[in-house]
């Protein structure tokens, strides 16, 4: 057993969400003693960790160096940045900052298959975890997506899919032989890193120490600088080489396939969208790399319809489709959506676009939307910067709010039409979170069903 584990250094746990409490109760499991800090005067599962954890001394407010500096380790949850000050001097001064993704490593005891990407990472890992499971397999899945991945150990797995976001990637050392699998990388999460590189290194971090590595071989962006002698898979929308993913006789009308193998129709895929074929060739490779049948993770394919939030078709109202992209919180990811689902011939997507821009730019944009969408509709607290990248190339109006936004929607909306919420943007201007902007999203086009019907 490595040095990560040693029962007599003082440790604080910092953060007290998800990752904090999935911390806390294992090193309780094991009997090692920790203390709580949370920059936060009153944070979320307090009152948990009070009744859970007795014994643990608690720290409130504004991180303090001094107070940090009194451990051996301070295990940081992923919302905490490595560049706050407080941090910063206690690693100086010989502290040791760990993360939950190095504690899971060291102690999962079956293989870990690990994705990341700007986008598609959820959507990879909950297809890949249901082609294990359907496959028969004892899996746990988890991380950055549903169960924090400490809570998911456990000895009757054989395998685990891990999803994990470059904050948690911040501070892995070694992946201890894991499948590595970084999808794509677009500009995110700017109000964090310094810049595209920094955020670059950051996700980079996931090939250290891997086992086998799965790559976008679209996006030059996901090589990484490794051996060649570790494996390497590599998927993509083009034609494959041998022993890679990809697509036989174009997208439109062709085959999923094996090097020059025929695997099944793209349109047998229920995922739809051409960025969700991509994810879909991004799981068949990481099952092939553990050995997951064929015939098996194909059937899963016909099957899995993806996840909420996330390119999910909501209803269809007079004929125009509206789906729920609203996971989709940063710039890659709506030029996904709109690629894979617009018509450059028509131009037949309303787009609903706007909220906090995260330090991003919206330039990167102004092609796709040119290209495909017959109207931006935008919402939210940089809606009129997201507006100075429309000015020539295409129409936009402005709405104080998403139900209002759904209704100009629907009146500009033709038969054939699709109404796409795929915001480019963080939601925490006006909800709570992706997940109760796209239930807005729901709740506001089920009441354009039901006037629908009512005329009907």
């Amino acid at each position: 057993m490595s040095d990560i584990i040693v029962t007599n250094r003082k440790t604080a746990i910092l953060g007290m969400g998800a990752t904090g409490v999935s911390v806390a109760s294992f090193l309780a499991s094991r009997d090692m003693p920790f203390d709580f800090s949370d920059s936060r005067n009153e944070p979320p599962n307090i009152d948990l960790i009070k009744a859970n954890h007795p014994q643990a001394e608690v720290s409130l407010g504004a991180f303090d160096a001094d107070y940090l500096c009194r451990y051996d380790r301070l295990i940081v949850s992923p919302g905490i940045s490595l560049d706050e000050p407080a941090l910063v001097k206690a690693k100086a001064q010989g502290v040791e900052l760990l993360g939950d993704f190095e504690l899971f490593l060291e102690q999962a005891q079956a293989p870990v298959i690990a994705i990341t990407g700007s986008n598609g990472k959820s959507t990879v890992t909950a297809l890949l975890g249901k082609m294990a499971e359907d496959s028969g397999i004892s899996v746990g899945i988890g991380g950055n997506i549903g169960t924090p991945m400490l809570d998911l150990l456990d000895e009757s797995h054989t395998l685990y899919v891990i999803e994990v976001s470059s904050f948690q990637l911040e501070l892995l050392n070694d992946a201890r032989g894991a499948i590595s699998c970084l999808l794509n990388i677009s500009p995110d999460h700017l109000d964090r890193y310094k810049n595209l590189q920094q955020y670059h290194s950051a996700k980079h971090r996931i090939f250290r120490g891997a086992s086998k590595v799965v790559i976008n071989r679209e996006d030059v962006l996901t090589r990484p600088l490794i051996s060649i002698q570790i494996p390497m898979i590599s998927f993509g929308l083009n034609q494959p080489d041998l022993g890679s993913f990809g697509i036989l006789e174009g997208i439109k009308n062709g085959y999923l396939s094996y090097g020059i193998e025929r695997l099944m129709r793209v349109d047998q895929v229920a995922l739809k969208g051409s960025h969700n074929i991509a994810n879909t060739l991004a799981a068949l490779a990481l099952g092939y790399s553990v050995d997951l049948p064929m015939e098996g993770m194909l059937d899963t394919l016909k099957t899995f319809k993806g996840l909420p939030h996330r390119c999910q078709t909501i209803a269809e109202v007079n004929s125009v489709s509206f789906i729920n992209d609203s996971k989709a919180t940063n710039v890659g990811a709506t030029i996904a959506a709109i690629k894979g689902l617009g018509n450059r011939d028509s131009k037949n997507i309303i787009l609903i676009a706007g909220g906090q821009a995260k330090g991003q730019e919206f330039s990167a944009l102004a092609s796709e939307i040119a290209a495909s969408v017959k109207l931006t509709i935008l919402i939210g607290e940089n809606a009129e910067q997201f507006a100075s990248i429309l000015q020539d190339s295409s129409e936009y109006q402005f709405s104080d709010s998403l139900d209002g936004a759904v209704n100009q929607a629907n009146q500009y909306a033709d038969s054939g039409d699709t109404v796409l919420l795929s915001p480019a943007c963080a939601s925490f201007d006006m909800f709570d979170g992706f997940e109760h902007r796209g239930h807005c999203f729901k709740m506001a086009v089920e009441g354009l069903s039901k006037v629908q019907e009512s005329i009907q």
